[in-house]
């Protein structure tokens, strides 16, 4: 049993193995149908319980899809649903109980602590589907996305971020040191990555390029990343701070600074940070990588229940 919470603390040779086995599957998966279970039904009689405390739509419908093509089932659960938190049942009285029902765990919560306290009690293994400072299940296929569309290893790759420091970014973070990939950052000042994840990498022997100019960033960028400005229940002024991206908009003149063949992603969903333009365009990837969440997710489940080869 292997739990999947932060990219931080998952061995390099861990993460590499679960993106070559996300690459096997998918091409095994070339001529059936989206509920046709892959060979041997690595994860038959297994169930994963999902509980979501924020919206979700691709890591909701992804993890079901996953779980069903590996031969289990799925429950989900919303957290209004529960005791937890309402009838004063404790997370180690429902990890037990989800220990018991369950064979697995996916969470997508607004508290970290909450993931680490689910981590401390649970007997099954826990998926993090997203928290305030990580999201590592969405970076671990984007690494998948740009090393099956530019056709070659990640760490081969200039990545560029241009947006937010938030936990997508404090993900592709830890993905950089782990795959050893350049990362250049483009963010407005006082909205640069944490003292805490740059001495992290600091401490890993790595480098990170930070830049106030999103051009800058954007220089010789083999794949461009952002993500909304402003997230899902993200409690600042609205208006001021999308008027301090302003001038960080991914649009054609941006694109122009990174490589002509360079790629843009985006983990969805989108807001006014990238133009319909380059969105739209042919230089954009992000329904292939909005698909690749399934693939990823089913090589994921196998890590953490023991079943990758």
């Amino acid at each position: 049993m292997k739990h999947f919470v932060n990219l931080k603390d998952i061995p390099a040779k861990d993460l590499r193995k679960i993106v070559v086995d996300a690459k096997k599957r998918k091409k095994l998966r070339r001529n059936l149908s989206t509920l046709e279970v892959d060979k041997g039904s690595p994860l038959k009689g297994k169930i994963l319980i999902q509980m979501f405390e924020k919206a979700s739509s691709r890591t909701r419908i992804s993890f079901y899809l996953a779980i069903k093509q590996l031969g289990g089932g799925t429950l989900t659960l919303r957290s209004n649903e529960l005791h937890l938190g309402q009838g004063g049942e404790s997370i180690s009285d429902t990890a037990k109980i989800l220990s018991t029902y369950g064979d697995g765990f996916m969470l997508r919560t607004d508290s970290d602590k909450k993931i680490e306290d689910f981590k401390n009690y649970l007997s099954i293994p826990i998926i993090n589907g997203l928290s305030p400072s990580s999201h590592p299940t969405q970076v671990l296929s984007d690494v998948f996305t740009a090393e099956e569309i530019k056709k070659k290893p990640i760490s081969k790759l200039n990545i560029c971020w241009i947006g937010d420091s938030n936990n997508v970014l404090d993900s592709l973070i830890a993905a950089s040191v782990k795959f050893s990939f350049k990362l250049s950052i483009g963010c407005p000042k006082n909205f640069e990555p944490g003292k805490e994840v740059r001495a992290w990498v600091k401490k890993n022997n790595k480098k990170i390029f930070i830049y106030n100019d999103p051009k800058k960033a954007a220089i010789g960028a083999d794949v461009i990343f952002s993500d909304k400005v402003i997230s899902l229940n993200d409690k600042v002024n609205k208006k001021k701070k999308i008027e301090k991206f302003k001038k960080f908009k991914i649009d054609k003149k941006l694109m122009s600074y990174a490589k002509k063949d360079c790629i843009f992603l985006h983990c969805l969903p989108r807001g006014s940070e990238v133009s319909n333009e380059v969105f739209l365009g042919k230089k954009s990837h992000v329904w292939q990588q909005a698909l690749n969440r399934v693939h990823v997710q089913k090589s994921i489940l196998l890590y953490c229940f023991g079943k990758l080869g």
